[in-house]
């Protein structure tokens, strides 16, 4: 992968999301070589991506290049590929683009959409765990506006506009505020032939409750935000299947609707060639010690999501959030200078600073230290923590300037069809490959 010799130890990082991002800038500063290894050339700020999807943000000012992260380039490479798998014998990485050699390897792959099996609503529906995924749910969504100013038919129209939402999380909750707020404030301005009571918002889950991860206080206020703003809720419902544009469910319940998101869960993304019992089949994450070392390695560590490290507090591992990630790569740079200089490694001890989610102008849902923070103190917590948390100094401004016109306006700026995105429909070719066997 023509990457210099180095009297500095390779430390590989796989995986540009917050933990690879954390270790490679701070890595840098210390005395190693360090490979940063992504299939894509940039790295995408999750928390806000809902807003690229909704027509709030345009996809370049939550993404950041990763060839630009670090200020000291000649100990610093990245390369743009896909990893096949790992070859710790011989302390080696595979990729499509040839192979790299490592003193230590630090994979953070984060996650993937887990669909539970179900390969009909992998194929048929929409998600949202990248840049590209995201454009297409706004390319879609607009779209089908369009088409539903070229007929007159009220059903075709509902089905048009109607848009059903899978996973009552904080991608759920924050992606239907988001579509309720733009039928509030865009439809009626940019479609005034279409009734605006056509563009249904409906969240399903299978819990009792959105947001089931944070308190009960906050999916309470949440839930009175969503209702508020005109999202139809349906708690304790599964989603069985999505065949000829209608989802069923566990429930009495069928509803039918061109777009149809799936944010229900995530899985972890591993990398094959490590041994079997390294990796938790549930969760499809790797078992690491307190130090981060995947089970049975001594210099290969994974950090974020992709990590399963069980604790007292945390039995399942820790939250598949960004603040892990973070802290966890702070951590293993200090710890890989420690292993450097012949010293005792430290335990990672996770420090929660607490749990929020938007719902939409002023309504926020935020559990900090016990305390559930709710409406526009919440909000404009949110605000600032992602403001922060966002890379590159011309991205916050661009974040930033966007909040202030949209919320003085009520207008979504990025309402783009740029790239046309054609749908297939899996569902039906499923379903006549499974009636021909």
């Amino acid at each position: 992968m023509n990457i210099p010799d180095s009297p500095l130890p390779r430390v590989v990082i796989v995986g540009g999301g917050f933990g690879g991002v954390t270790l490679s800038r701070k890595l840098t500063k210390k005395k190693f070589q360090v490979v940063l290894i992504d299939r894509h050339n940039y790295h995408n700020f999750q928390p806000l991506m809902y807003q690229v999807a909704t027509s709030g943000l345009e996809p370049d000012s939550i993404a950041f290049p990763l060839r630009g992260l670090n200020e000291k380039k000649n100990n610093f490479f990245f390369r743009m590929a896909e990893v096949e798998s790992v070859e710790p014998v011989m302390n080696t990485l595979q990729t499509d683009k040839g192979e790299v050699k490592f003193d230590y390897l630090v994979i953070a792959t984060g996650s993937r959409t887990n669909y539970f099996g179900n390969e009909q609503i992998k194929e048929a529906s929409l998600q949202m765990k990248t840049v590209p995924q995201a454009l297409n749910i706004r390319s879609f969504m607009l779209q089908n506006l369009e088409k539903a100013t070229l007929t007159n038919d009220p059903e075709e129209q509902k089905e048009l506009m109607r848009i059903v939402i899978s996973g009552a999380g904080p991608t759920g909750v924050e992606l239907s505020g988001a579509f309720a707020e733009f039928k509030k404030g865009v439809l009626p301005s940019d479609y005034p032939d279409l009734n605006p009571d056509f563009m249904e918002i409906h969240l399903l889950d299978g819990e009792d409750r959105v947001l089931s991860s944070m308190s009960k206080k906050a999916s309470q206020k949440a839930e009175k935000y969503l209702k508020k703003l005109g999202v139809t809720l349906h708690l304790n419902t599964l989603v069985k299947n999505y065949e000829d544009l209608t989802i069923s469910t566990n429930k009495d319940l069928e509803l039918t609707a061109h777009t149809f998101i799936w944010s229900a869960g995530v899985t972890g993304n591993p990398l094959s060639g490590l041994k079997e019992g390294s990796i938790d089949e549930r969760s499809q994450r790797f078992y690491v010690d307190h130090f981060n070392r995947v089970k049975d390695y001594d210099n290969i560590f994974a950090v974020g999501d992709i990590a399963l490290m069980k604790t007292d507090d945390y039995p399942k591992g820790h939250p598949m959030v960004a603040q892990p990630a973070i802290q966890q790569g702070k951590l293993l740079v200090k710890n890989l200078e420690r292993l450097e200089n012949g010293k005792d490694i430290k335990p990672f001890s996770y420090f929660d600073k607490g749990s929020m989610a938007t719902i939409g102008r002023n309504k926020a849902v935020a559990d900090v230290k016990g305390i559930t923070l709710g409406g526009f103190l919440a909000w404009f917590t949110w605000l600032v923590v992602h403001l922060y948390f966002l890379v590159g100094v011309r991205n916050r401004l661009v974040v930033f300037l966007n909040w202030i016109y949209n919320y003085f306006n009520f207008d979504r700026a990025a309402r783009l069809i740029i790239r046309p995105f054609q749908k297939n429909d899996m569902s039906k070719k499923l379903k006549n490959s499974t009636n021909a066997t």
